[in-house]
């Protein structure tokens, strides 16, 4: 007979494993994104995701219901602040490795993480993490070097990432979860005419779209769902902990499904902007105790 302290293991194991899935899943898709641009571009592929991702989510969150009275503007800016971020953050994947575009790119939750503290100690973090980045700077012309577009396309998907974070909890304490969904809709007007003009009428073509369905769901529907099984059970700190993870799965993910191998220096500023990121979620639950 199974007494309640048996099933302690694989409910505490839960929020850990959806996370982790997520992260996979996550990455995955931007794995397969990638695959769409030799058809439609880094914008093409942008548009469809945004575009399929806010279908869903309009099916489940209903964002119709929303009303617009009063604070609209936070609510604008997390749709432009995605939309854009998504942009740029695909367009980085165009000139450097997965891995070190997310890695980049994960620069903007610190900022926000680290600027939003009272510690001065925090201040560490941001130099370790600026100490990440100029391992990532293409310094010399080697083959290990890295196309400095595609370091400030994910600067800036960073920083709308920060944008998208501050505006994005506003929305959501105003509107609920249906924010998520007419966001996304703001987005797709965002991304959706530079997916166009990039892409074309082959953006039409079905295997295209099938293609971005399937980023839709593996890059959106899938990590978002389980992300909310891992918040409901993980406490923010924790999960911020845990979400540093991802620069170094979307590298390995590169590696195992695009090819992208990455030099000595590469991994070592991943790491240092992975502890930065540990390192302030850490000292955030420190500082909230």
């Amino acid at each position: 007979m199974q007494t309640a302290s048996s099933h302690a293991p694989v409910s505490n194991a839960l929020p850990f494993a959806a996370l982790l899935l997520a992260l996979v899943s996550l990455t995955a898709g931007a794995s397969l994104a990638k695959q769409l641009f030799p058809l439609i571009g880094p914008a093409g592929a942008t548009a469809l995701r945004l575009s399929f991702a806010a279908l869903i989510l309009s099916a489940v969150f209903k964002p119709w219901r929303i009303r617009l009275e009063g604070e609209w503007r936070p609510l604008a800016l997390y749709g432009v602040s995605l939309g854009v971020m998504n942009l740029t953050f695909y367009s980085s994947l165009a000139y450097v490795p997965l891995g070190v575009a997310i890695a980049v790119e994960f620069t903007g939750p610190l900022a926000v993480a680290v600027f939003t503290s009272r510690r001065r100690m925090d201040f560490l973090w941001i130099l370790l993490a600026v100490g990440g980045l100029a391992l990532l700077l293409p310094w010399d012309r080697s083959a290990a070097a890295l196309d400095w577009r595609g370091i400030a396309l994910a600067l800036c998907a960073g920083a709308c990432w920060a944008v998208y974070i501050l505006a994005g909890k506003r929305a959501g304490m105003r509107h609920g979860p249906a924010a998520s969904a007419c966001g996304m809709w703001i987005g797709v007007l965002v991304a959706a005419p530079f997916g166009f003009y990039q892409a074309g009428a082959a953006i039409l073509q079905p295997h295209v779209l099938a293609l971005g369905l399937g980023v839709a769901i593996v890059s959106s529907a899938i990590p978002y769902s389980l992300e909310m099984i891992a918040l409901r059970r993980l406490p923010a700190n924790t999960f911020s902990i845990l979400l540093s993870a991802e620069p170094a799965i979307g590298a390995l993910m590169g590696l195992a499904l695009l090819g992208e191998r990455l030099a000595i220096n590469q991994w070592a500023a991943i790491g240092a902007i992975i502890a930065a990121s540990v390192g302030a979620a850490m000292s955030s639950r420190f500082t909230s105790t």
